[in-house]
């Protein structure tokens, strides 16, 4: 595509501001949902259970790949709702022990008087209550991938015992003198900055080295923005597809305020506002009512929402244009990718500012000078 056809003839400019705003919403659909899945897949190779297109997106994964085929520990490092158990999975099945367990726990969500026994097991009498020997999870981990999310909520009694485990393979369960042995590949997670607890001395620092061999940050959905779209139409058609209706369409308005909130529950709050979204449609439209659009907007930061949904859209059309090597038309074309028709493509790109520059980049329509 040469740089001269990347700007709009004058013609084309006339043609494409008669477009109506109504054309425009009309010409958005989730019937480019399978459209929009196919090409994600082509980012997230291997990936499939990744949704989105995103550079951030890209760099976790090229880092999963990276670590996944050795047995080195990760600590994947992020906010609440980020999809940090998905990243897990994703290390342990292109791992050479994908054919072997995948054993997760939760380490906030067990109480501290049992987080011991569910680690590293009991014996019979161990404890009152302990009736039968139990094995823990490390022992049902062997030769497969143990998944300790919230590491950071292990308390300090423990973490010796977890570092000896990592450092030379060797427990015991609670209550036997007996050592164990387990050959376990440990993927841990956190919301928490470990670096700061072990300057507070709420977490040792040993045991941080020994787990940050390998981290990976998962950035917040907020710096997604290009892939909110595509998660929308993901859950969408789960949600849909579980409770036997089918929604075609996703007003454009909807979709700009949805990217234009800023998730501080991340994918998890996405998520769930649109399971409640199709709980209240009734027709093939996601119906989503003006109170919870403005209930979104009120608890994010304070900014100019129509500046920022502008923003977002710009963003999505540029990760889109650059995925596309900007060709607009076509099978493997923006258009096709975006779910709009070409002259519709162009509209918005005008509408947007957005042009290409001599280096293949965007640059500000109001900066083009004429001949």
């Amino acid at each position: 595509m040469s740089w001269e056809s990347a700007f709009l003839s004058e013609g084309q400019n006339d043609l494409e501001t008669c477009l109506t705003k109504r054309e425009y919403e009309a010409d958005i659909s989730t019937r480019a949902m399978e459209r929009r899945a196919t090409s994600s897949k082509g980012v997230s190779n291997g990936f499939e259970n990744m949704v989105g297109v995103s550079s951030a997106l890209r760099a976790v994964l090229d880092l999963v790949r990276i670590v996944a085929p050795t047995n080195s520990t990760a600590l994947i490092e992020g906010e609440t709702g980020t999809g940090k158990e998905l990243i897990a999975r994703a290390i342990h099945q292109h791992s050479s022990r994908r054919d072997r367990s995948f054993v997760k726990l939760n380490c906030a969500a067990i109480p501290l008087g049992l987080l011991e026994s569910e680690l590293f097991g009991h014996e019979r009498g161990a404890f009152t209550g302990a009736v039968t020997r139990e094995v823990g999870r490390f022992e049902a981990a062997d030769r497969g991938t143990l998944f300790l999310d919230e590491i950071g909520d292990i308390p300090l009694e423990l973490q010796a015992k977890l570092l000896r485990l990592l450092q030379e393979g060797e427990f015991e369960r609670l209550g036997s003198t007996q050592t164990l042995r387990a050959d376990v590949r440990l993927v841990a997670a956190t919301n928490h900055d470990l670096t700061d607890m072990v300057s507070k001395k709420q977490f040792r620092g040993d045991l941080y080295y020994r787990l940050n061999v390998f981290p990976i940050a998962v950035p917040p959905l907020r710096d997604r923005l290009e892939d909110i779209p595509l998660l929308v139409e993901h859950f969408v058609k789960i949600f849909a597809k579980r409770m036997g209706k089918q929604i075609d369409e996703i007003p454009t308005k909807v979709r700009g305020d949805l990217v234009g909130h800023s998730w501080p529950g991340n994918i998890r709050e996405l998520q769930n506002f649109i399971e409640r979204a199709v709980i209240l449609s009734r027709g093939h439209v996601l119906q989503v009512s003006s109170r919870d659009v403005r209930s979104l907007i009120s608890v994010g930061p304070n900014f100019d929402r129509c500046q920022t949904m502008e923003d977002a859209e710009r963003k999505h059309f540029l990760a889109t244009l650059k995925q596309t090597k900007w060709v607009i038309a076509g099978p493997r074309g923006a258009a096709k990718s975006l779910g709009m028709k070409r002259s519709t493509v162009y509209f918005r790109m005008k509408k947007l500012g957005i042009v290409r520059s001599f280096d293949g980049t965007h640059s500000p329509l109001q900066q083009r000078k004429r001949p």
